[in-house]
């Protein structure tokens, strides 16, 4: 069976823009899918790149979240994952997976909208895990809005703002005391932070804090020996993708990329695995587009 090193036709590996004009749920559950996402269950295998490393991912339940527990579980990891409570199946299915290599899974439902669980959640993971050594601000909303700005109501700005902003600064401050020398953050910024699409402009917009936050904060904690990158992804086939964008987006998805066809969470993975490992230890402030070809 290949895997993730086996030689293969990107155009090819995974299926085109041919989903089905589907609208799911928000946040979207894997199981209604009518197609569901490749997440490297049956094609990721390990090398022992991060034996030992303890590991927080946010929205770990499903999507890239749940692609980067596995990979990091065969990479030798233990991982905690945060997620809302909505989502409790996928964050099972994520935890089988977890200790189906052999790695400790410690499931931590909650909001990170309210600052004090993003604090309570890091000290929850240093508990369960023996410390931390890795974070992975992951978790993020997005609701397409076709009128633009005029569509992007003030409850809608709110929740995207403190999802994808304010948590990621909530639970990085919370988690500075714990990581080592050595430790790494990944934050997962967005193609929408350089080519922002009219619809997803508050989405768009919280990915570029990102990417900014990513790079300023590499600075402050170089003298620290904790490293800061992120990981900017093109269209990728998540949950989040017919949950909040309109069917005929979904059905077409991805067939802008040069490589004609959406990304697989399986494909992301391996940009957080090198970004956590130490074969990235001189690279910080820095990110790795995963984008089927779209420039940055």
């Amino acid at each position: 069976m290949s895997d993730q090193t086996t030689p293969q036709d990107p155009r090819t590996q995974h299926p085109g823009p041919e989903q089905p004009a589907e609208r799911i749920e928000h946040p979207g559950p894997t199981g209604d899918m009518a197609q569901e996402p490749d997440h490297g269950e049956s094609t990721y295998s390990g090398s022992g790149r991060l034996d030992g490393k303890r590991a927080l991912i946010t929205g770990g339940d499903s999507g890239i979240g749940r692609a980067v527990a596995i990979a990091f579980a065969r990479e030798g990891a233990d991982v905690a994952i945060s997620y809302l409570p909505e989502e409790e199946q996928d964050a099972r299915t994520t935890a089988h997976w977890v200790e189906d290599a052999g790695r400790k899974a410690v499931l931590l439902p909650g909001d990170i909208r309210d600052e004090g669980f993003c604090g309570q959640l890091v000290e929850r993971a240093v508990a369960e895990l023996g410390g931390l050594d890795v974070l992975v601000n992951n978790a993020a909303y997005q609701m397409a809005q076709p009128d633009g700005l005029r569509g992007i109501t003030t409850e809608q700005l709110d929740r995207v703002l403190k999802t994808n902003v304010y948590a990621m600064f909530w639970i990085t401050k919370a988690a500075l005391d714990h990581l080592p020398r050595g430790g790494s953050i990944i934050n997962t910024s967005s193609v929408q932070a350089f080519e922002p699409s009219p619809p997803l402009l508050d989405y768009a917009t919280t990915k570029a804090a990102i990417l900014n936050f990513t790079k300023g904060l590499a600075q402050q904690l170089a003298e620290e020996g904790i490293r800061v990158n992120a990981v900017a992804p093109g269209p990728i086939w998540t949950p989040l993708i017919p949950a909040t964008m309109p069917g005929e987006k979904v059905e077409k998805f991805g067939a802008d990329t040069p490589l004609g066809r959406p990304g697989q969470p399986a494909e992301l993975a391996p940009a957080y695995v090198f970004f956590a490992s130490q074969e990235s230890s001189y690279m910080t402030g820095d990110r790795i587009g995963v984008t089927g070809g779209r420039l940055l």
